[in-house]
């Protein structure tokens, strides 16, 4: 018998007995016994597309590995659920689906909000499913767990301009990633222009950050359509006319915004382009409209391969999502541990400063190789895992 080295740990498919919907988990590898990664839920969700994000999961925490940090990392994992959050249905739908991996919360996987889903929502259904907490497999490894929990706690509770904390350190990562390839290439910030597909949590943080460091974002894009102005929008009545799933109220748009298809995103006169909202976005087609130099992958996959063989061909960067969007996941994890306290300075502060140290070093690589960032990423984390399985111990 042949076994796959590579394939995940754990594959289980859940089908829910009242809808007949799907639901998965998939556990790529433990370290110290733990796996992290967010629970998505959207229409179409497959177990390819959750294993891929499994996968990944274990690729952002080795990346954010510092011996010197309280923070260990976690081995990856991820959970979906093929229903359409805005269902009337979709609650029950993820109450039972907890309810079924209630064991697995419990004792492997730590989760939290994905495309889909609030952290609010996931914390009031794990309760009604009857867990302590979406994270409470990583207790055991806690110094001090009241004193952690009472730190995560505080930390949700931080609001910035109307924001929870939560919302933004995400944001902050991918627009810290943007900022340091601009500098690297001796891009100046003012006048470069940036386009964003999808205003929830991720783009919604990643466009605030990015326009207060005075780059215009010139077009953004939601379940309606694309908004768009070539001097900028102004985002922050953006912000604050989007409703909870990142829908802009088209009531708030000034009389010389633009609204344009909903692909339109993509052709945007922009240097940037940032999609942040669902996997496979960009495709071996519609990368042709592409005239962007960068793209920043807010989301989770949302560059095909063989598109972005052809992106790079065009002399199109790809910044990707196991680099660009790991901020959220690592914050979590500074923060639980004692790396950080529950403050949206020091939140700020050290998320920069990890995403510039990272993202240098994945830029560094690529060059001195020949290669994509992608590749140099993939080699970042070929170098990390085994001195974090050598130190921690992990299952394949």
């Amino acid at each position: 018998m042949t076994i796959d080295r590579n394939a995940p740990l754990m594959t289980l498919v859940w089908t829910d007995h009242v809808t007949g919907r799907r639901g998965y988990l998939v556990v790529d590898r433990l370290v110290r016994g733990v796996a992290s990664g967010g629970l998505r839920m959207r229409p179409g969700c497959t177990l390819d597309e959750v294993a891929g994000l499994a996968r990944g999961m274990t690729m952002k925490e080795a990346l954010h590995y510092n011996p010197g940090g309280r923070y260990v990392p976690l081995g990856g994992a991820k959970g979906g659920i093929d229903c359409d959050p805005r269902a009337p249905e979709a609650y029950d739908v993820l109450v039972r689906y907890l309810r079924a991996m209630k064991p697995y919360v419990e004792s492997v996987w730590t989760t939290g909000e994905d495309l889909g889903l609030t952290q609010e929502l996931v914390d009031r259904a794990a309760a009604e499913a009857g867990l302590v907490s979406s994270v409470q497999a990583v207790y055991p490894l806690l110094d001090d767990e009241a004193a952690a929990r009472r730190r995560l706690a505080d930390a949700f509770a931080v609001e910035v301009d109307g924001i929870g904390l939560d919302g933004l350190v995400g944001g902050c990562g991918v627009a810290e990633s943007v900022l340091t390839a601009l500098d690297r290439a001796g891009v100046p910030y003012a006048g470069t222009r940036v386009a964003v597909q999808g205003f929830g949590t991720m783009g919604g943080a990643t466009a605030r950050f990015l326009a207060r460091a005075g780059l215009a974002v010139v077009a953004v894009a939601d379940i309606k359509g694309t908004i768009a102005h070539p001097d900028g929008l102004d985002v922050e009545a953006l912000l604050a006319a989007r409703d909870a799933y990142g829908t802009v109220d088209r009531a708030a748009l000034r009389p010389d915004d633009r609204e344009l298809p909903g692909d339109a995103w993509l052709s945007a006169e922009a240097e940037v382009l940032v999609p942040a909202a669902v996997s496979c976005a960009v495709d071996t087609v519609n990368q042709a409209r592409i005239g962007a130099r960068w793209i920043a992958e807010a989301a989770n996959m949302p560059v095909l391969p063989e598109a972005e063989v052809l992106l790079a061909a065009r002399g199109v960067t790809v910044l990707p999502d196991v680099v660009v969007n790991s901020g959220t996941n690592a914050w979590w994890w500074w923060t639980l541990f004692g790396d950080i306290e529950a403050d949206a300075g020091q939140a700020f502060a050290y998320t920069r400063r990890a995403m510039r140290e990272l993202v240098g070093l994945m830029l560094d690589r690529a060059e001195a190789g020949g290669t994509t960032p992608r590749a140099a990423a993939h080699g970042l984390v070929a170098d990390r895992l085994p001195v974090i399985a050598e130190r921690f111990g992990w299952y394949r």
